[in-house]
């Protein structure tokens, strides 16, 4: 598990900071977007990626969009996406879900249940 490259996308350079802190000291090897787009761009041109963490809540592309565009693309059809997030919305829960999240944690998280979720998460 350790080594492996996940993607952590958030417009909060606090969360990213957090993630990524948790995550490396776990032994994973973290990249960084700040928003939907630039984590869907970094996805398409990366095929070392192992898992996403990607927020709801960004500007210029959402979370939910960037994994349904993620989705659409076979080079990423099936790369793992973790939803963390301030919303508990059991709509958005659903629509999340229905385009391929494979999980879902409300902030603020506690960083064992992350680190567990990625483990199980991560291909």
């Amino acid at each position: 598990m350790a080594g492996k490259r996940i993607l952590v996308v958030d417009d909060s350079a606090t969360v990213r900071e957090q993630v990524s802190r948790a995550l490396s000291g776990a032994g994973f090897e973290i990249v960084e977007a700040h928003d939907g787009r630039a984590g869907a761009d970094l996805i398409a041109s990366d095929g070392t990626l192992a898992l996403v963490i990607a927020d709801v809540n960004m500007p210029v592309m959402n979370g939910i969009e960037m994994l349904e565009e993620v989705r659409r693309s076979p080079g990423t059809a099936t790369l793992p996406v973790l939803m963390l997030t301030t919303e508990g919305q059991p709509a958005l829960m659903r629509r999340a879900k229905s385009a391929g999240a494979a999980g879902w944690i409300v902030k603020p998280f506690q960083v064992p249940q992350l680190i567990a979720a990625v483990q199980r998460l991560a291909r």
